[in-house]
């Protein structure tokens, strides 16, 4: 047992405020109500208290899945009707499409190939077989370019630098994405009332704002409570958008013809320069693509894939084809072109319809925001972005957390975009830049995987990858004549998100080269407490230590400052270094290992977890997954319980070592102070050092006993 966790005001402080203590990443791990160590669930075993066996989503049984992928990955692809049709035709487009029968024909067939092109083909077929223990995700995928191929052979190391830029600019414009998505979708939903009635429309912006506001206000009691009912509103929502659809279909059947991919490729050949910048629009269509590769550990590609292939596509076949039918029926420009979705259903379910389509929007927003949440947090875990504070939500659900200072940050941006766009038309021209990039990224690295580590045939990889990659590229290209409409705008947002990521790993990777030079070999600063004869003190101290990547011991500046500066060291010392693997998720019987101990006097190495000479302290490496929980006095009474060590963790003191981070003032190496520095362009510097402002209390980081826990500093110049 250990007493409450966290770096609470119990905490002990002799060194200055903490910043890239004990391992660079790690996240915060605690429970919204208390503050303190989530448990586990009932019944949950110690085996999977920390981690989840790979490959398994989590969930109850097939059907439960199925409805809470509806719920959750389905939310932001499911609701683009609401605004793709009516974006394609909108008179705010730089370059609107005349609305007559063959352009309405080409658009929906369009569509139609986008979705089945992007959403079927790449993502359910291919892109969701890449996954890193059953998770994935563009910082997942990544992790998946350092595996050697089944040939034994690895990426080379530049190529594996280039595509792994890539994905960190993917998993930037993602969250680019994250801040677009909710104030998009909820604007399309809330329009509806315009259609209810003209005189509700300066009430839109106030409307989506309120909604805005209260969907983030509530992130930090979690999604559980509410959770359970998004699957059933998604499933509901897509039996009416389809059959609402099928209705207009049946109304009008000559829009079947739309299907043929003939009309698409007449469409460019008729109308080449439209149809490109048409193109900007079309990709509307597969925003929220990237959801279900996203959300793949949650709850596993066969449940994503039935969900996708039996009620999503074709609902959403269904709603764009219903709609092209509408439209088809009457071309006149105050016609349905005005609001085709809303419109495509009859006078009396049109106020249930926005309701509905409020409530489904949410989800969406939900979702993304989930999304965001867990990216910034595999990134942390990565090292490419600073220790923050990461709540779990739910004692039953390891996904659901909570990362405040995320939330609100991306809270302000959403309300800024609703206010500075004010419509859905107009905000969707800077939706498609971040979608595209995204899918444009996730196409060449999969490409690679596939190619490398499956061994596809490589001709055939080459070939489907590369027309794929050209699709988007057109996308792409089309998306830039929107720039000065407000596609700059998540271009703006991933290059500032990238930079700050690059640039923190960057400095991060400086910092601990330094630091390590601080600390110096653990084994010389051994011999001196042996030779030197310093006191013993009684009692258990642990020190959190780095774990080094050529393998060797360096002594925690904590653990020096104690013995160069008291002049004592505890009777009992045990040295924790903690790991994040490249795997999302570590058995808790694999977590945590015993080092060597270092020779004795006559140079014969001792056994694992035996002091090499009187008093000699006990090494042990932690290793968790970056989807876990550091949870450390957990992981270290387990391994106590299991070898039978004799660590007295009852009335242990936890010292950790921190860093105190300070900007240089010119190029010099140092200030005269004795302070060393890590050399980064000045630039650099200042956003380096402004962004270590972010990291959380390494106590509360590793769930250590607030009251027993001791902090001691250095100081590093960048």
């Amino acid at each position: 047992m250990t007493p409450e966790r966290g770096g609470g005001q119990g905490t002990v402080r002799t060194g200055v405020r903490d910043l890239l203590e004990g391992v660079d990443c790690a996240d915060v791990t605690t429970s919204a109500a208390t503050g303190a160590a989530v448990p586990a669930p009932p019944g949950t075993d110690r085996a999977t208290a920390h981690g989840r066996p790979a490959g398994q989503p989590h969930g109850p049984g097939r059907s439960a899945l199925l409805l809470g992928a509806l719920g959750v990955v389905f939310g932001d692809i499911g609701t683009s009707p609401i605004y793709t049709v009516q974006t394609l035709f909108s008179p705010d487009d730089p370059h609107p499409v005349p609305l007559t029968a063959d352009n309405v024909l080409g658009l929906v067939s369009m569509v139609f190939w986008s979705v089945t092109l992007v959403v079927t083909v790449l993502y359910v077929g291919v892109v969701l077989r890449a996954d890193n223990h059953g998770e994935g995700g563009l910082m997942s995928l990544i992790t998946l370019l350092g595996r050697r191929g089944r040939d034994g052979r690895r990426l080379s190391p530049r190529l594996v630098a280039v595509l792994t830029v890539a994905g960190i600019a993917g998993a930037s414009l993602f969250l680019a994405d994250s801040m677009i998505t909710p104030a998009v979708s909820v604007l399309s939903a809330v329009e509806g009332v315009e259609v209810v009635n003209s005189g509700f429309a300066p009430f839109v912006v106030p409307i989506t704002l309120v909604i805005v506001v209260v969907l983030f206000a509530v992130q930090r009691f979690g999604t559980a409570t509410v959770g359970g009912a998004f699957g059933p509103v998604m499933a509901l929502w897509f039996t009416v958008i389809g059959v609402a659809g099928l209705t207009q279909v049946l109304g009008n059947p000559s829009v079947l013809r739309a299907l043929s991919p003939t009309y698409a490729v007449g469409f460019f050949l008729s109308e080449p320069g439209i149809a490109f910048f048409a193109l900007a629009t079309v990709v509307l269509s597969v925003t929220g693509a990237e959801a279900l590769y996203a959300d793949l550990g949650h709850f596993g590609r066969p449940a994503i894939t039935r969900a996708w292939l039996f009620l999503v596509y074709p609902a959403l076949l269904l709603s764009y084809a219903g709609q092209g039918a509408l439209l088809l029926g009457d071309l006149s420009a105050d016609g349905p072109v005005t609001a085709p979705f809303f419109l495509s259903v009859p006078s009396w379910a049109l106020v249930p319809l926005v309701l509905l389509a409020t409530a489904a929007t949410v989800i969406a927003s939900q979702a993304v925001i989930t999304g965001a949440f867990s990216a910034v947090r595999q990134a942390v875990r990565l090292g490419y972005l600073p220790r923050l504070r990461i709540t779990h939500t739910s004692a039953h659900t390891i996904g659901q957390v909570y990362v405040p200072w995320v939330n609100w940050a991306l809270m302000v941006a959403v309300v800024l975009l609703v206010v500075a766009f004010e419509s859905s038309a107009r905000l969707a021209f800077a939706y498609g830049m971040a979608v595209t990039g995204t899918i444009l990224i996730t196409t060449s690295i999969i490409t690679v995987v596939a190619a490398h580590q499956w061994s596809w045939p490589r001709p055939v990889v080459l070939a489907g990858g590369g027309a794929m990659a050209l699709v988007m590229l057109v996308f792409l290209g089309a998306g830039l004549s929107k720039l000065a409409h407000g596609a700059w705008v998540p271009l703006v947002i991933g290059a500032a998100l990238l930079t700050v990521m690059l640039t923190w790993h960057r400095g991060r990777v400086a910092v601990t080269r330094l630091r390590t030079r601080q600390e110096g070999p653990l084994e010389k600063l051994l011999t001196q407490v042996h030779d030197d004869g310093v006191a013993r003190v009684p009692g258990t101290a642990v020190y959190l230590n780095r774990a080094a990547e050529d393998g060797t011991s360096t002594a925690p500046l904590a653990m020096r400052a104690t013995v160069e500066h008291l002049h004592v060291l505890h009777e009992q010392v045990v040295l924790v270094a903690v790991e994040t693997t490249q795997s999302p998720y570590v058995p808790l019987d694999e977590v945590a290992r015993v080092l060597p101990a270092p020779c004795d006097e006559t140079g014969v190495e001792q056994a694992p977890g035996r002091p090499g000479r009187p008093g000699d302290p006990l090494q042990v490496v932690l290793r968790f997954g970056y989807m876990q929980r550091t949870d450390v006095p957990d992981a270290l009474a387990a391994l106590d319980e299991r070898e039978g060590l004799g660590i007295d963790l009852d009335g242990a003191s936890w010292f950790l070592s921190t860093i105190e981070l300070r900007r240089a003032s010119g190029d010099d190496d140092g200030d005269g102070d004795g302070a060393p520095q890590a050399h980064l362009p000045r630039w650099q510097r200042g956003l380096f050092t402004a962004t270590s402002r972010l990291t959380t209390d390494a106590a509360r980081a590793f769930d250590l006993p607030s009251a027993r826990t001791v902090v001691m500093g250095s100081r590093i110049e960048v």
